[in-house]
């Protein structure tokens, strides 16, 4: 018998306009029922960048899979009071665009609470509810931007361009969202009482970033309380990434047929690399510190090292590092990861026969138990009367009355204004 997914019963309205409504994603993918409200336009989403799968984004048929879509023209009274009667049996409200759109209409946490004491609230926005920046427009890079994430690049004309980077706040601001939804929702079960809650994806992109620029922080403070590592002669180094250009026994290497990262940056795993090739006069003469030696700057070390890693493939030298235990990793790309055995096993595709497009499930395992799969993202309120009739129990009558009333938005045939 299938487990009772995580979430099950979990019902959550979502109010999204483009990528943030991934905050909702996270909890449909766990088994909460994700009811997204659309206005009679629909979320653009659709449209928005690239591939274009059947006439539909890709960003659409991911980040709204496993959702139902309810058409509510929120700006009628009629909608407007379909939304109040979903958010008094809901446990959670997602505001996913700019901080106030709800209250404008009369919808925001304090007129929700009158209903449902318990309602969890959440808004997840570019730069958040406050500060210069709170109604600013902004589209996914300028969170990573802003975090100091991505730098201009400039081309032989001289051009500033976008480089290419795995955006960062545009998918951890859901992520941190969902994390605290999930954290109101239990003190709201135990307590009786919601809250309200928000983030701004510029926020996630600068925690996500936290190490460097704690670092910085760090190195502003005198050089006698901070200082670099060990291994290093304590010299400080540039933070993160930044400080592994002239790293030795920690770097990128070309392997027969592509590129491993090595790491043995502890001496027991150099060792074991030493003795796994038969080379011991390599620690011998280089055996470094216990920990974090990088063996920086050896570019001796790192000729011979260059030269051996060329005699085996990829799949050759992760074969060795299991073996003999050293730490050692492929180096993919976005387009080549698909063909990674580990990839493979671990991230076993929605196909695009049923999903539009082909999707990597949730990254979370609960061993012993398969979470549910989605449904395909829906058309706009392609679920509106499914969701009256089968969450609020209306008539069909009822809905028919509605409609009418341009609950869904006007008539057709309605005057214009």
């Amino acid at each position: 018998m299938a487990a009772r997914p995580p979430l099950a019963g979990l019902r959550v309205l979502e109010c999204s306009l483009l990528g943030p409504g991934a905050i909702g994603t996270h909890l449909s993918d766990l088994g909460a029922e994700v009811i997204k409200v659309e206005p009679p336009s629909g979320d653009y989403i659709r449209e928005m960048t690239w591939p274009i799968i059947g006439g539909v984004s890709l960003l659409h048929l991911h980040i709204h899979r496993g959702k139902q879509s309810a058409m509510l023209d929120l700006g009628s009274e009629a909608g407007a009071g379909v939304f109040r009667e979903l958010a008094r049996g809901a446990a959670v409200v997602i505001e996913a665009m700019r901080p106030g759109s709800l209250e404008r209409r009369g919808l925001g946490y304090a007129a929700l609470r009158e209903l449902n004491p318990q309602i969890v609230f959440c808004n997840i926005s570019g730069y958040g509810a406050t500060g210069p920046y709170r109604d600013l427009p902004a589209h996914g890079i300028a969170f990573d931007t802003w975090g100091g994430v991505v730098g201009a690049a400039r081309d032989g004309e001289g051009f500033c361009y976008i480089p290419e980077h795995a955006s960062i706040g545009m998918h951890a601001g859901p992520m941190f969202g969902a994390v605290g939804i999930l954290a109101a929702v239990i003190r709201a079960r135990e307590t009786g009482e919601g809250c309200e809650l928000e983030i701004g994806q510029s926020d996630a992109t600068a925690y996500m970033d936290w190490y460097r620029i704690e670092s910085w922080l760090a190195y502003r403070r005198p050089e006698d309380e901070v200082t670099g590592n060990k291994a290093d002669g304590y010299a400080r180094r540039a933070p993160g990434t930044a400080g592994m250009k002239e790293g030795v026994r920690y770097q990128i290497y070309e392997a027969a047929d592509g590129f491993v990262l090595f790491m043995a940056s502890e001496r027991a795993f150099w060792k074991n690399f030493c003795e796994a090739l038969n080379r011991p006069e390599l620690f011998e003469k280089w055996p470094g510190s216990k920990f974090a030696d990088h063996a920086r700057g050896n570019r001796e070390l790192q000729a011979i090292l260059r030269e051996i890693f060329r005699t085996k493939t990829a799949e050759e030298w992760i074969a060795l590092g299991k073996e003999k235990n050293f730490p050692i990793a492929p180096v993919n790309t976005p387009q080549s990861i698909a063909e990674d055995p580990q990839f493979q096993h671990r991230f076993p595709l929605y196909p695009h026969r049923r999903h539009g497009a082909d999707m990597l499930p949730y990254p979370v395992k609960f061993p012993g138990e398969e979470l549910p799969t989605p449904s395909h993202a829906p058309t706009p309120g392609q679920h509106t009367e499914q969701v009256l009739r089968d969450v609020l129990g209306y008539s069909a009558a009822r809905i028919a009355e509605l409609r009418a009333a341009g609950a869904f938005g006007r008539p057709r045939g309605a005057d214009s204004d």
